[in-house]
C-alpha cells in the first residue's frame, strides 16, 4: 500500500480529523510521503507516539520519585498534548498546511481537488519502481 500511495501521481490530499500516531500518520498521508495537502481539525492529536506511552518513557524516573504518581502523571500528560500533539505544532513544522473547523471539510477537499485537477508531476522516465517484496 505504501508503494502504491508514493508512486502515485494523482492529487493526494490527507485530512487529519482524529489521533495520527506514530507511523499512522506517516503511512496514511503525510507530506513525507508525498500528500500534496494535509488538512487537520483543532481537535487532532498527532505525536510520535501516543501521551500516555510518551511520558512513560520520557518521565520514568520522575514518576518513580514523585509522591503522587498519578497526578504526576496525569499533568506530563497534559503538557505533553498541548506541547507535542496539538495541530498547531504540526503546522509549525509545516507538516499540516491548513487547520479547518469540521464544518468545512467538505468545502475545503472541493478547493482543493479543484486547485490540483490539472496537477501533472515530472518522473524519471524507467521500466518499472523497486517495489519493496
Amino acid at each position: 500500500m505504501l508503494y502504491g500511495y508514493t508512486e502515485a501521481t494523482v492529487p493526494k490530499i490527507t485530512c487529519v480529523i482524529r489521533k495520527a500516531y506514530g507511523g499512522a500518520f506517516a503511512a496514511m498521508g503525510s507530506k513525507a510521503m508525498g500528500a500534496d495537502v494535509v488538512l487537520a481539525w483543532p481537535t487532532t492529536e498527532m505525536a510520535i507516539m501516543g501521551p500516555e506511552a510518551a511520558v512513560s518513557v520520557l518521565y520514568r524516573k520522575e514518576i518513580e520519585k514523585a509522591e503522587d504518581k498519578e497526578k504526576y502523571i496525569q499533568q506530563k500528560i497534559q503538557e505533553y498534548r498541548e506541547k507535542f500533539s496539538s495541530p498547531y505544532f504540526y503546522a509549525s513544522r509545516q507538516q499540516i498546511d491548513i487547520i479547518i473547523k469540521p464544518q468545512e471539510t467538505r468545502a475545503y477537499l472541493i478547493k482543493m481537488l479543484e486547485m490540483l485537477r490539472d496537477k501533472t508531476e515530472v518522473r524519471e522516465g524507467r521500466k518499472h519502481g523497486n517495489t519493496p517484496y
